[in-house]
């Protein structure tokens, strides 16, 4: 792998600039792998920004049942504000953060799960669903994608919430 040299900074995880190499754990196995499409021939190279892997990530995310959002609340009251103004269109790489190399990516996800819904499989489902549309997509090797549950969405009737008796 001394070859994956991307021409990113140092991540937050202390990982050098030379390559996108995160912990061993929770990265892509041989089974999730496709086959990988040649970034780099003789004929020139292929380079895949950021936003574009971090919308893959993020469509892919989305379509597993039991995800209600992706991002922090903040976020998700920024793309509310977003949304309702006049052309404004959905961020659909909210709550992701990606690090992309010449071969290799790592993918962070803030979630918000349907209350319910068995986090531990939603996350290994969305997990599995965003590394085979990555590599499926781009060709790069995804090595790691870590998931934080930062809420869960509770269904609520409007009318109940504003004429319940607290007493």
């Amino acid at each position: 792998m001394a070859d994956d040299v991307p021409t990113r900074p140092a991540t937050r995880s202390g990982t050098s600039p030379e390559r996108v190499e995160r912990s061993s754990t929770g990265g892509s196995s041989a089974s999730h792998m496709t086959e990988v499409t040649a970034l780099a021939t003789d004929r020139g190279r292929t380079s895949i920004a950021d936003g574009v892997v971090a919308k893959v990530a993020g469509l892919a995310a989305r379509e597993i049942p039991g995800v209600y959002a992706l991002g922090s609340g903040v976020s998700r009251a920024f793309a509310a504000m977003r949304k309702a103004v006049p052309g404004g269109r959905p961020d659909v790489a909210r709550g992701v953060s990606v690090e992309v190399g010449e071969k290799q990516c790592a993918v962070d996800l803030s979630l918000v799960v349907e209350y319910g819904a068995p986090i531990a499989e939603v996350a290994a489902a969305v997990r599995d669903h965003v590394i085979e549309s990555i590599e499926r997509m781009t060709g790069l090797e995804v090595v790691e994608v870590d998931i934080s549950v930062d809420d869960i969405h509770i269904e609520q009737d409007e009318d109940e919430g504003s004429t319940r008796n607290l007493a």
